[in-house]
């Protein structure tokens, strides 16, 4: 039987969400002049409340402004591990650190499965020990420079899910034949926690409060 531990990352694993802070981090770091264009980028997040503007779209468009339409592959990399390395250092939760260490001492294998864009949420998994990691993807160029683009879907809601079913079927597990545990703070990981054996709410908001009552999952306060 496999034992499979999936997280979700930000304010389940993290204190705060991090595509902002990345997004900052990476402008501050290589152009500066780009933070006077973080309230286009709040006019984009304005047009996803509306409903004008998709998540996926919305993660290009922010992208797009914060860091160009594109980046060699050692720049992101640099600064996804300079933002990994802060990241861990003061904004991981010590109650995710001791749960993923009894997770990981019962023999359960830690995977993270985030809409985060993979190129930085892979960092920050490393320095928690975790080696699998499904995250929203970035398309490339020929040259291999990261592009203001999603290469496949936004790993959200039921798209979640089905990319932890894709890769599943990548690593040769059967469903069947796995016991698994799911974590996450918010209600659009309401695909993966029914799928779960285990479900646990984490640092829920008010939705995902009231779906955890009526379905008798657990719930931890861990902030």
């Amino acid at each position: 039987m496999q034992l499979l531990a999936i997280y979700d990352m930000d304010k389940t694993i993290t204190r705060a969400p991090t595509w902002t802070p990345f997004l900052i981090h990476a402008a501050r770091a290589r152009a500066p002049w780009r933070l006077a264009l973080l309230p286009a980028a709040g006019i984009a997040g304005v047009g996803y409340t509306l409903g004008l503007v998709g998540r996926a779209r919305l993660k290009e468009i922010s992208q797009r402004l914060m860091l160009g339409n594109s980046l060699s592959p050692a720049a992101m990399a640099a600064l996804a591990d300079e933002f990994a390395d802060r990241i861990a250092a003061a904004g991981v939760l010590d109650a995710a650190r001791a749960r993923i260490a009894s997770d990981r001492a019962e023999g359960y294998r830690i995977v993270m499965a985030t809409a985060s864009h993979g190129y930085y949420a892979v960092a920050i998994a490393a320095r928690l020990g975790i080696g699998d990691v499904i995250a929203t993807g970035a398309k490339r160029d020929a040259q291999g420079r990261v592009l203001a683009k999603l290469e496949g879907e936004n790993c959200y809601g039921a798209a979640k899910l089905r990319m932890i079913l894709d890769w599943l079927s990548r690593e040769g597990i059967e469903r069947g034949g796995a016991h698994i545990r799911a974590y996450s703070d918010h209600v659009s990981d309401a695909p993966m926690l029914e799928w779960a054996d285990e479900a646990f709410a984490v640092n829920a908001h008010g939705p995902l409060t009231a779906l955890a009552k009526a379905k008798g999952w657990a719930e931890f306060d861990w902030l």
